[in-house]
């Protein structure tokens, strides 16, 4: 990976034939991006359905829990809050300016989309970089995926058995003078939520 951010550094030093100090600089924090540490921290803001169960589930709820994990609600908005900590091994600051990802949990692929989100970290430093993801899961609940998805909605909810294990693939964006560039790879997050805990 270290190699194909090297030659794509050097494809668009290519292109920006006439880059200034500024440029050259926001380049340097580009690659810095690419050889960041990025590890889950938690998530938070959960929501389901309306239902905030970031703290636990109300007996109020329980028939539209039902209702969702029969698979017969027509809607299932789900959102939360991933929250990364991204730590810069480098001597000079890493820069970010958004960002595309994928999100698959237990090998079944949730969503994907881009965030907009600036970062600027310091040699030798870390950050927190929360970011909000939302998506409808109803369609998959009815597909053929559909008991696996009902696994990960009761580890959201707090009630599952299992835990579940989540990717979640990056590919920062920057911004190279005023061009918007994209990382030629996606970098993977790894971990695993929910389940009973002994």
């Amino acid at each position: 990976m270290k190699n194909k951010a090297i030659l794509w550094l050097c494809s668009i030093s290519l292109l920006l034939a006439t880059a200034s100090c500024d440029v050259m600089k926001q380049m340097g924090g580009a690659y810095n991006m690419t050889q960041c540490n990025y590890s889950y921290r938690s998530l938070s803001n959960l929501n389901i359905s309306g239902m905030d169960v970031s703290k636990g589930v109300s007996l109020s709820w329980l028939p539209s829990i039902t209702g969702i994990l029969s698979g017969t609600a027509k809607s299932v908005p789900l959102k939360f809050t991933l929250n990364l900590d991204v730590e810069n091994p480098n001597q000079s600051a890493a820069m970010l300016h958004g960002l595309q990802y994928i999100l698959s949990i237990d090998n079944v692929d949730f969503t994907n989309g881009t965030i907009d989100r600036s970062l600027n970290i310091p040699g030798g430093a870390s950050q927190a970089m929360p970011l909000d993801i939302g998506f409808d899961i109803a369609e998959l609940l009815r597909g053929e995926s559909k008991d696996a998805v009902v696994s990960i909605v009761r580890n959201f909810i707090g009630i599952g058995d299992k835990a579940s294990n989540v990717t979640f693939r990056i590919k920062p964006t920057f911004m190279i003078g005023t061009v918007p560039v994209t990382s030629p790879s996606y970098i993977p997050v790894t971990f695993a939520f929910g389940g009973k805990k002994n």
